[in-house]
């Protein structure tokens, strides 16, 4: 009466003897069923200079399926940049590939993370001779506080499929495929997840309206400034605010929605996410004064964030501006640099 079991996990261990070296960087985690469609949020503002942005994904544990928030961390080393986790079905299973840090952005599955990370490499920023720089275009800065800047418009495949399914392969999934070069960029040295970052995930498994069997795939926190900083929540479109939190963070945001994922989706994704109980994300409303930068696909080129902040009060009262008399809170402004990792074709299947 074993045989059963024994072939399927036959069947597992091949499927996973085939994954990218990069599945491999902790505990190894595989789910019978697909997870819920990646909510839509707004990005916490930026908390200072040398953080990056790691966005929120659906874990898993015997309870089910739960939502750790987008957080904005500091990377263990300078020059290293975060290649966030992804599931991908595995034959007879969904196999979680956990992120990690390293110097380049590996294969996380296509997924249209939000915020920079559009399915393959990342446009929110790049590291500067020690310093990074952010793209204002796709992340939430004020520029007061930092000024090593740059805007870059992200252009969008307009033949990508918009939407918001959250693993790869399967029933529905995205059919996205490794490069070559993100092949060899998963062979390169890696750092497993950071300790704060480790307890930001264990914090978001100990809370049970994160699980989408609760929040039917709109977590309260679906995102924060900092990990344990629980004034800075920002919850999930349509779900309810965390009562310290009461509309705190619908100020500061800016930029304009984030980039289309790669790889078309089967149109049974609905099905998927419905047979796990989950209900679809609608499409967010900006706030009352300035846009959010949410993490959903546009559908043609986003244009340069919108710039409210008075960043230039001394031009405003000139009569007759000049370019050369602007003020310099960019004084430090970053040029943007092409990627070799950001335009790349994708191998479909």
């Amino acid at each position: 009466m074993r045989t059963f079991p024994l072939f399927r996990k036959l069947i597992l261990a091949a499927a996973v003897a085939a994954l990218p070296a990069a599945s491999f960087g902790g505990v190894f985690i595989s789910v019978g069923f697909a997870p819920p469609a990646l909510p839509v949020y707004a990005q916490p503002i930026c908390p200072g200079d040398g953080y990056l942005w790691t966005p929120g994904y659906w874990a898993y544990s015997p309870e089910g399926y739960y939502w750790v928030p987008g957080v904005w961390v500091q990377p263990p080393t300078v020059g290293y940049l975060w290649t966030p986790g992804y599931w991908g079905w595995g034959g007879s299973a969904f196999i979680f590939h956990e992120g990690y840090w390293g110097p380049h952005i590996g294969f996380y599955g296509g997924i249209n993370y939000g915020f920079g990370y559009g399915g393959v490499g990342y446009e929110g920023g790049y590291w500067n001779h020690g310093v990074f720089a952010y793209n204002r275009s796709v992340n939430n800065i004020n520029v007061t506080n930092i000024h090593n800047v740059y805007n870059k418009t992200v252009i969008v495949n307009n033949n990508t499929t918009i939407n918001h399914v959250s693993y790869n392969g399967g029933n529905g999934g995205l059919q996205a495929r490794p490069t070559q070069q993100e092949q060899a960029y998963s062979r390169e040295p890696h750092v497993q997840p950071t300790a704060n970052q480790m307890t930001h995930q264990q914090s978001a498994s100990q809370n049970r309206s994160q699980f989408a069997s609760v929040n039917h795939g709109q977590p309260p926190m679906a995102a924060q400034a900092r990990v344990g900083d629980r004034s800075s929540v920002v919850p999930a479109r349509g779900a309810a605010a965390q009562p310290n939190n009461a509309g705190q963070q619908q100020r500061g945001f800016n930029g304009q929605p984030n980039g289309a994922q790669r790889g078309a989706a089967a149109p049974s994704n609905a099905q998927a996410n419905r047979a796990s109980g989950q209900q679809r994300p609608y499409a967010a409303q900006p706030a009352a004064n300035r846009q959010p930068t949410y993490n959903q696909g546009n559908a043609g080129a986003r244009q340069p964030a919108p710039q409210p902040q008075q960043r230039q009060p001394a031009q405003q009262q000139q009569r007759q501006p000049a370019p050369q008399r602007q003020p310099a809170p960019q004084q430090h402004q970053a040029q943007p640099r092409p990627e070799a990792n950001h335009g790349e074709e994708r191998n479909h299947r």
